[in-house]
């Protein structure tokens, strides 16, 4: 009697391999973390308008808030993953996000200038720092063996998701009914996600019992790039942390010191820095004030920069796909030398009214605007092995400071000049700079420069 009951119960379980692997669930739990914490990303420029209007602040001076924000967000971002391997990715990530939350709403109580550096610069700066493009890549070093250039791209995306999402609601919010409603709209989408990370966003492939995605599946991706990548993972468990026992900030800065050794890191530094200063800072920045200068609406111009998020998603993704298959430095040289012919046509296409010319701008832009992290990332990963996350937080940090240093500069030129025409024109002589620095990284640089890492 018993029998025809279990035979049928049994045959109800699924097989363990037809289950969604728990590396994908924590893949788009930490999507979703990213797209809260973009959200202060699209703020500045939207917002740099309205706090001028109100308090008589110069651009110099929001600049200066924007740029101590980058210092943080990059500085942080090593750090941040040292403490991920320490304190687990949940905890980590948890804080960033409520400081960005704390950040941005008690933004809505300044009225003083120095007031606007703390919350946009020191709260905020840590907080995204912590959540910044490194934390992409822990995840995918954690949690995958096959296909990590594609989740690189896909967590790196969530960043121009979270860009589109917010900036049309933050434009219209600024305008009406004002931009500390826009700000309160920041906090909550942070503070949102919160839940959900300490829920479902697990540290590791052991704490759910199972190993990295692909672990089990052999050489990993075919193509140049994937395949000497997989062929580099950390030589210890899978998904266990490096070193866990280690200080982070020691962890962090001893990495750095080994890093510093091979030319390759060089490269990817100069590289990045260019990248930061030519997106966060500059475009980031100050691509709405310099529209409204000729004329145009915020909230057309913080339209044009969702479509530069729409297409961001798009091209990162691809990215990832092609980081998996092709030679990384060669992509990284497409990617800047395409970004500098744009910004040398810009200042030729603003105007107060949209014309074609500059949809396909901002297409063409969005396409780029951060396809150069999975090939950065993946360099990381194929040089330097297990400390590959937290090399990737040194590049990162390069990148913040040459888009903090972009966002200063370009104030400061907009206010001695009346216009931002020498920045884009600088700006496009860097990319054709970055360009060069990243075709000349060596082909073999994986079997060459790759630093031991102690056990």
């Amino acid at each position: 009697m018993s029998a025809p009951e279990t035979t049928p119960r049994q045959r109800l379980h699924p097989a363990p391999k037809r289950r969604l692997h728990p590396a994908w669930v924590v893949a788009a739990v930490a999507f979703l973390a990213l797209v809260g914490a973009a959200g202060f990303r699209a703020a500045p420029g939207v917002l740099m308008v309205p706090l001028q209007s109100e308090f008589g602040w110069s651009t110099t001076v929001l600049s200066a808030a924007v740029s101590i924000n980058l210092v943080l967000f990059g500085l942080t971002a090593p750090f941040a993953a040292a403490l991920m391997e320490r304190f687990g990715i949940r905890a980590v990530t948890s804080v960033a996000l409520v400081l960005i939350g704390a950040g941005s709403a008690l933004t809505v109580l300044v009225n003083q200038s120095w007031q606007i550096l703390l919350t946009w610069g020191l709260l905020i700066g840590l907080g995204t720092g912590s959540m910044a493009l490194v934390f992409a890549a822990t995840i995918a070093n954690t949690w995958f063996v096959k296909s990590r250039g594609l989740v690189i791209g896909i967590l790196t995306a969530g960043s121009a998701a979270g860009q589109l999402v917010f900036l049309p609601f933050i434009a219209a919010l600024a305008q009406d009914p004002g931009w500390r409603q826009a700000s309160l709209l920041i906090a909550a989408g942070a503070l949102a996600v919160v839940p959900l990370v300490l829920k479902f966003l697990k540290n590791s492939p052991a704490d759910a019992g199972v190993l990295p995605y692909g672990a089990g599946a052999g050489a990993g991706e075919s193509g140049e790039a994937g395949g000497a990548i997989a062929a580099d993972a950390a030589p210890k468990a899978p998904g266990e942390p490096a070193e866990p026992s280690r200080n982070a900030a020691v962890r962090a800065l001893q990495v750095l010191k080994r890093a510093s050794k091979v030319r390759t890191f060089w490269a990817l530094v100069a590289g990045f820095a260019i990248c930061g200063a030519t997106t966060n800072g500059l475009i980031g920045t100050h691509f709405i004030p310099s529209a409204h200068d000729h004329g145009m609406t915020q909230t057309t111009a913080a339209g044009l920069l969702a479509v530069v998020g729409i297409f961001d998603i798009v091209g990162t993704i691809a990215s990832g796909w092609l980081t998996d298959r092709y030679n990384p430095r060669i992509l990284l040289a497409v990617y800047y030398q395409f970004r500098g012919i744009g910004l040398l046509v810009l200042p030729l296409l603003l105007s107060a009214t949209v014309q074609p010319s500059m949809i396909v701008f901002v297409v063409i832009y969005g396409l780029d605007w951060v396809a150069t992290v999975p090939p950065t990332a993946a360099i990381c990963r194929q040089v330097f092995g297990a400390d590959g996350s937290v090399v990737f937080g040194w590049v990162f940090a390069a990148h913040q400071l040459g888009a903090a240093a972009a966002a200063l500069a370009a104030g400061a030129i907009r206010d001695a000049t009346g216009q931002y025409t020498y920045a884009w024109f600088g700006a496009a002589a860097m990319c054709t700079i970055a360009a060069v620095i990243s075709a000349t990284i060596r082909k073999d640089a994986g079997k060459k420069d790759v630093i031991p890492v102690p056990a």
